[in-house]
């Protein structure tokens, strides 16, 4: 471990001091009938890869100079209202006059209709697939819309995926560290007229953390205007029950200074009604006991988040961000009403039982990030300087009351019980990063360290009655410790038709549980690399290969360690396992993409032994168990098609077909231990059509239909299920506000059921979360509401882990 580390600070710290001159750039914008527009923005960018280098504001006679201009190759763009010129290619020796950038103003009519919105593109760079949306119909609607929209991104209830796998969503390259759920309700109040482009990375480079799958990247649009603006909120949903959020940001900008502010509240109370079955089996796989269980499950809920953001610039070379964000959700009450009905193996009626589950939770999340970034004398080379803290406490107290009938109805016993738990998780991380051109190649290299302690108990108390299954005994407190050094080398390389980017991260692992109540240490301590390649062949403007390559790991969530037991009733539990081990993953990647509009892709993973929710029903005990567990062996491959195309100016259509095949061979504990081989052949289609319904743009709408022909999860297999939405947005008062509204689940089809039959396993369950629904939606800017602002979400792998679900 030395030996590697004298590696990475051998590689880390070699950073030139050369001094290089710098040039100015100057000219005017004007429009296609040379009338000269004042205050347009300027913007350089990176010609590599059109990152944001420098951007200033044309005077009031419009005319423009860009200062202290590093040699370079760049892109040279001006934007005004929505619109842009040209991108200007320059090799920057000297100084420069341009003469004039032109922006076109006028529309363009067809058939009664204007045209001011541009086209979605799609971008296949080395290591991600870049889909732009700037000023395009997709951008029209939420964030959470042109995910959807997304190639390669499959939609799975309120699951992003990304080849079979769960995607993280990243905003500016910070990690978005929010549930499922939450992440949905995020994105569908972050409007998508702030969208640059989404970046779909299924196999991330070295310089991110090799623990997790693939990345969803959202770029926000560059914007230097000074100024201040804000922003009021609020949407209206109706489905079972009414719910509302709201929200307001503020951010204002000086030269040297950047200031964010954001408060959100979601009050809701949802409905989610569960039916399982389970046929319980003898000896000879003859059923002999039939549980049919009915759930009703209301959850209510006042989410609130508040976040304050810092960017603060000393001069050119010296930049320092703060970061906070405050999560909480106290006074959560959960009730779960279950009726069940038990029948012998002639469906003759055995017994009842009711139970009654109320749950009060309350949890908060403190995160702080603190980073800060030196540029180097030599042109591109900077280093930067990570620290991060999160402190997370969850509470919940549980009771729970079940009453026992006979087939007369006759009232036969009672029993309750409650619980009182609690989870403590605190995480420190430090990293620091360098980055230097080396001559027409570029090389990049960091160390990181982070520290993860846990502390967790549950009681068991206030017994009436008496059960097999639960008793004091189940008490425990679990600790978890978790140290992970790692280091990084990742070096990028283009010519003629070529480009390469190379990774190697190394990562050491020192981790250990501990149960009080068993007594037992779980210990975890070892060294991986994770290698990553990406090639990329662009023989033509309209053709280009690309192949990529990475290993990752999968950590165990802090929730899943803890080897506690959570009832949804005395026969139907989930249990947790303090013996699970990261499990490691193998991804290929191979693409082709025609004229930026038709895609192939053709992958294969190999994803180890990985961490599985595994439901297995005890037929002695009659009781249904949900295990975590790693898997003997797991993977998935499949042939994608992609369809991302203008159809008429004011049509753009988008359609997604996946054809896969996904396997996963687990340890079935409550069958004699046997190896068992879950496997599915499934088909994935998504159509989504966008139309602009008004001559000036501001009237778009968006129909959209999912398709999924049976998915594996776990020990279960979906079967098929259908999804039509409906869409409607009008911009208002010159784009300052808008309304929306929005149908899903118009057939009542994406309610799918999860059936789980082998060996002498035999159940199922189906899920009615609140899929149907409308929802009204308004927006207000005021200020300066053009500016870009600087809102970030914190990245860190280590916090993902905190989700419990």
């Amino acid at each position: 471990m030395r030996h590697l580390a004298f590696i990475f600070l051998l590689a880390f710290f070699p950073c030139t001091h050369l001094h290089a001159q710098t040039y100015q750039i100057s000219g005017k914008v004007v429009d296609q009938e040379n009338n000269l527009i004042p205050y347009a923005n300027i913007l350089l960018l990176q010609a590599v890869d059109s990152t944001f280098v420098m951007g200033t504001s044309a005077d009031e006679v419009g005319y423009f100079s860009l200062n202290e201009v590093e040699p370079d190759l760049y892109l040279l763009q001006a934007s005004y209202v929505g619109r842009g010129s040209e991108p200007r290619a320059l090799d920057i020796a000297g100084n420069v006059s341009l003469g004039a950038l032109i922006i076109p103003l006028e529309t363009n009519t067809l058939d009664e209709v204007v045209v001011t919105a541009k086209r979605p593109t799609l971008q296949r760079l080395p290591d991600r697939l870049v889909f732009s949306v700037e000023n395009t119909i997709v951008s029209q609607g939420s964030s959470w819309d042109i995910l959807r929209s997304t190639p390669g991104v499959i939609v799975n209830q309120e699951d992003l995926q990304i080849k079979g796998q769960s995607a993280t969503v990243y905003l500016n390259d910070r990690k978005v560290h929010l549930s499922g759920q939450e992440v949905k309700e995020l994105l569908e109040g972050f409007s998508g007229n702030n969208i640059k482009s989404v970046e779909v990375i299924a196999n991330p480079p070295a310089r991110y953390d090799a623990e997790g799958g693939p990345i969803l990247n959202i770029v926000t649009s560059k914007n230097i205007t000074p100024g201040y603006k804000g922003s009021i909120n609020g949407s209206y949903t109706q489905a079972s029950f009414p719910k509302f959020a709201a929200g307001m940001s503020h951010y204002f900008k000086t030269d040297k200074l950047n200031l964010f502010a954001n408060y959100s509240i979601s009050p809701k109370k949802e409905l989610r009604k569960t039916r399982k079955g389970t046929n319980y089996m003898g000896d000879t796989n003859s059923i002999f006991s039939r549980w049919t269980t009915l759930y009703n499950e209301t959850l209510s809920s006042q989410a609130q988040n508040a976040s304050f953001i810092l960017d603060y610039d000393f001069d050119e070379r010296n930049s320092l961000n703060l970061t906070s964000n405050l999560a909480f959700n106290f006074g959560q009450e959960r009730e779960i009403d279950l009726n069940a009905e038990i029948r012998d193996g002639q469906q003759q009626l055995d017994s009842t039982f009711v139970t009654r589950n109320i749950a009060d939770l309350d949890n908060s999340n403190l995160a702080f990030d603190l980073s800060y970034i030196h540029k180097l004398k030599k042109p591109g080379a900077r280093v930067t300087f990570n620290g991060h803290f999160t402190n997370y406490n969850g509470e919940s107290f549980q009771n729970l009351n079940s009453n026992y009938f006979d087939d007369n109805a006759m009232f036969i016993r009672n029993f309750t019980f409650d619980t009182d738990s609690k989870q403590d998780i605190q995480i420190f991380t430090g990293q620091a990063d360098f980055s230097t051109p080396l001559g027409t190649s570029s090389f990049e290299t960091g160390l990181k360290m982070s520290s993860i302690t846990s502390e967790s108990r549950v009681d068991f108390q206030n017994f009436i009655g008496s059960d097999n299954t639960v008793s004091p005994s189940l008490s425990d407190v679990f600790s978890y410790d978790e140290k992970v050094y790692a280091g990084y080398l990742s070096w990028v390389k283009s010519w003629d038709k070529w480009s390469m980017k190379l990774g190697l991260r190394g990562e050491l692992t020192e981790a250990n549980g501990t149960s009080q109540t068993l007594d037992e240490t779980n210990t975890v301590d070892f060294f991986e690399p994770f290698p990553s390649v990406y090639i990329l062949y662009s023989p033509s403007d309209k053709h280009s290969f690309a192949f990529d390559y990475g290993r990752n790991v999968d950590r165990p969530k802090y929730n899943d360690l803890n080897p506690f037991r959570v009832f949804f009733n005395e026969n139907d539990f989930e249990e947790g396992n303090p013996g699970l081990r990261p499990s490691f993953s193998n991804n290929f990647n191979f693409n082709y993409s025609l004229n930026s509009e038709f895609f192939v892709d053709i992958y294969y993973r190999d994803n180890g032994r990985n961490i599985g929710y595994l439901v297995f029903q005890d037929n002695d005990e009659q009781t249904l168990v949900e295990l975590k567990q790693n898997m003997l062996a797991s993977k998935s491959y499949g042939l994608d098609f992609t369809v991302s195309k203008g159809i008429t100016p004011f049509w753009f259509m988008y359609a997604y077909t996946s054809f896969f095949h996904e396997e996963e061979t687990f340890l079935a504990v409550e069958s004699n231990n046997q190896e068992y081989t879950n496997e599915v052949d499934g088909i994935y289609g998504y159509l989504a059509n966008y139309l602009t319904l008004s001559k000036d743009g501001t009237f778009t709408g968006e129909l959209t239909m999912t398709y999924i022909s049976q998915f594996l999860f776990g020990s279960y297999i979906s079967d098929e299920q259908l999804n039509l939405t409906l869409g409607l947005r009008k911009s208002l008062w010159n784009n300052r506000a808008s309304i929306s509204v929005a149908a899903e689940d118009l057939l009542e089809q994406y309610l799918p059921t999860y059936t789980s039959r082998y060996l002498n396993q035999d159940n199922f369950y189906r899920r009615r979360p609140e899929a149907q629904f409308i929802r009204f939606g308004f927006t207000y800017n005021f200020g300066n509401f053009r500016l870009q602002d600087n809102e970030r979400a914190i990245e860190k792998k280590e916090r993902d882990r905190l989700e419990a679900n």
